[in-house]
Order: structure tokens, then sequence, then C-alpha cells
């Protein structure tokens, strides 16, 4: 894929609008991938799009590698967006800028690219390219194309990791921490406030569940050696009606971001009277279980930029974490830079999209083992 067409096709796919509905993006790669390779591609109910080629020796025992992206974005900025609602792209000082460039569209066109590209039958393997949405959303595309069997034996997430170990450098990622969102509810009893005693006031009892949620201990773990420590936090707190009366009821939010393994134990917080826990999200950490898939990847990382790149860790959970808890060996490698998602000024580095497209090609035409 040369330089002009990879910003082509990254502006195009950028450009469809997918924040509250991803069907027309759905639609563009869906025919893109139809009209552009020989692939299988199948799109589910709820709109994931879902590609496979197959090398000419494949047989029953051929190991199967996926890249893996989303083509939902979050809302854009006013200025992101024009007077007839269509996503605006610039391509400037060697950058993309607009919604969804850096998360993830940018990586999401150079997969297609590489999907295409690929010698299959160098590996003799399945390769798999699979677009899900609803990622901003929790997982929803992957979670459902997971309950209809998607399983592949290593999966490339393609979200960012540019510029963890030095600026410019794609990273290989082995791991992420998770995030579980929490609501602590603390029932009591409503009362005047010139009459303390005759009521149990909730913000009390929800600041002792606070006490308790502060002395516990978080988790933390190495991975193919990049340490992850959990942690816990306390973000909203909200109770009372008016300042003349004893609150009957207070809640809690607590954002904890999870590491593979243990999990904070909560429980102790419920054995304060009025208390009840509620999870409210839970989004799984990931950790690679194969070493050596890991060590290929890196080594496909190594061969496609000038400088040399490194095994890292990720603070934020991607759709790798479902896939993982699914028997899938993921990492994550893309050219978003820390930063970049999310923001008014969003942009992707194109020399860094080539980068990734040499990196995904690669790792297509490295042979993949049966789990």
């Amino acid at each position: 894929m040369e330089r002009e067409e990879l910003v082509a096709l990254t502006t195009r796919l950028v450009e469809i609008p997918s924040h509250a509905d991803e069907t027309a993006a759905g639609d563009f790669i869906e025919s893109w991938l139809t009209s552009e390779t020989d692939a299988t591609v199948t799109r589910d109910d709820v709109g994931n799009v879902i590609a496979r080629r197959a090398g000419s020796n494949s047989d029953d025992t051929a190991g199967s590698l996926a890249l893996v992206g989303h083509h939902d974005v979050v809302a854009p900025a006013a200025e992101q967006v024009d007077s007839d609602g269509q996503y605006v792209t610039e391509e400037r000082d060697g950058r993309l800028f607009g919604r969804g460039t850096a998360d993830m569209k940018g990586s999401l066109a150079v997969a297609m690219g590489a999907f295409r590209d690929a010698d299959v039958d160098a590996g003799s393997d399945v390769r798999i390219f699979a677009s899900f949405v609803g990622e901003e959303q929790g997982g929803i595309g992957a979670r459902t194309a997971i309950a209809d069997g998607f399983c592949p034996d290593r999966a490339i997430i393609t979200e960012g990791s540019a510029g963890y170990s030095t600026d410019g450098v794609v990273d290989v990622a082995v791991a992420h921490k998770g995030r579980r969102a929490s609501t602590l509810i603390a029932s009591g009893t409503a009362g005047h406030a010139s009459r303390p005693a005759a009521a149990d006031n909730a913000v009390y009892r929800a600041c002792d569940a606070i006490d308790v949620l502060r002395d516990l201990a978080v988790p933390e773990t190495t991975v193919l050696g990049n340490r992850l420590a959990g942690s816990l936090t306390v973000t909203e707190i909200e109770g009372g009606s008016a300042w003349n009366v004893i609150p009957e009821r207070c809640t809690v939010t607590v954002d904890e971001r999870t590491v593979p393994g243990e999990r904070v134990d909560f429980a102790a917080t419920e054995s304060i009277a009025g208390i009840e826990w509620r999870v409210d999200q839970d989004l799984p950490p990931m950790a690679c279980g194969d070493p050596a898939f890991a060590d290929r990847v890196l080594a496909a990382a190594s061969a496609s930029q000038p400088d040399e790149p490194e095994l890292v860790a990720k603070p934020h959970a991607t759709d790798a974490g479902w896939l993982a808890t699914a028997g899938t060996d993921c990492v994550v490698c893309g050219a978003a830079e820390p930063g970049e998602a999310h923001t008014a000024t969003e942009s992707v580095s194109i020399d860094v999209l080539e980068r990734c497209y040499e990196i995904y090609r690669r790792a297509y035409e490295s042979p993949v083992a049966r789990r």
C-alpha cells in the first residue's frame, strides 16, 4: 500500500460519521473488502464486519491470526464536523487530523490494506480481519462476535501502542488494565436535621464505606516484564435533598482499574449496615499468554521501523480483554499515541501509519500455531 493510497483510504473512512450510527462506516468497510480482496466477507446482525482468507495449503491444523479493530468513535467536537454533519479531516505537518484518526480508523485502514496485500500462502494459515461496532460502549460488537463463535488463535488489536517507549516508535503491548465501575448504595432513615439521633444518616454510612475502600489492598502483577498496578478511586458521591433533611440514600461511584488475576475485594464494604455494592460495568484486563507470539509481533515491529520497539503495557481497556477472556492470545499494536484519542485535536502520524501497515503485513505472513 503506497502512502497516497493509505492517506486516501484513511481520510475516506474517517470522514464517515460513526459515533451515533456505525452503519455507513460498516457499509464502506464491507464494500471495500469485497471489491479489493478475494476474502469471504460477512456482516452480522449488530454490524460487525469480518473477513477471512486462507492459504492454499491450509487444512484443519492451520492456525488463525486476526487483525481486530472497531469503526465506532466517540462524539466529535464542534470543530470536527462541517455544516452538513460530516466529519472534517485535514492533512498538515505529516499528520491527519479529525475524529477517529487515532482511535482508530487510521490503524483500521492500514489493517485493511495489510489484509489485502499480505501473501497468505507464506504462512499457509487463516488470516482474519475484523472491525467491530460498539467498542466505545463497552465492547458490544466484540461480545456479540464471541458469542457467535469468533475466537481466532491469535489476534493483534489495532488500538494505539505508539510512543510508549520512544516518540514515534510503534511498540507492542502485551497487557492492559481493565476497568470495573461500581456503585456503593448507602441506605438509611430520613429525619429532620434538628433531631439527628432519630435518623440513620446515609451519607455517614457512605463515608464509612469509603474509609473501608481506602484501606483495601490493590492487586498488581507483571506480564512479560511489564508491571501493572491496579487502582481504586472514588469519583462521585451523591446524597441528600435539602439542607435540613437527613438523607436516607447516598451513592458513591468507584472507578477501579483491574489487572490480570486478582481483583479488589469489595465484600468488606457490605459489612457496614445499609451498604449495597453494585457492579455497573466490568471491562476485562488482558495479558498475552503466548510469549512466542508477542516476540513474533515484536520482530515484525522491529523490522518495520528504524528505532527499536519494546514490549509494553497499556493503562486502559480494549476489546483485547474480551477476546483474551474467550481464549484468544492477544497483543495490542497500533498507530495512536498517548493523549490523542477522544480529543478535539485528535490526529495520527502518517509515518506511523506506514509503519503499522508494514507490521501488520509482516505479521500476517508469519506462521501461526494453533492453540
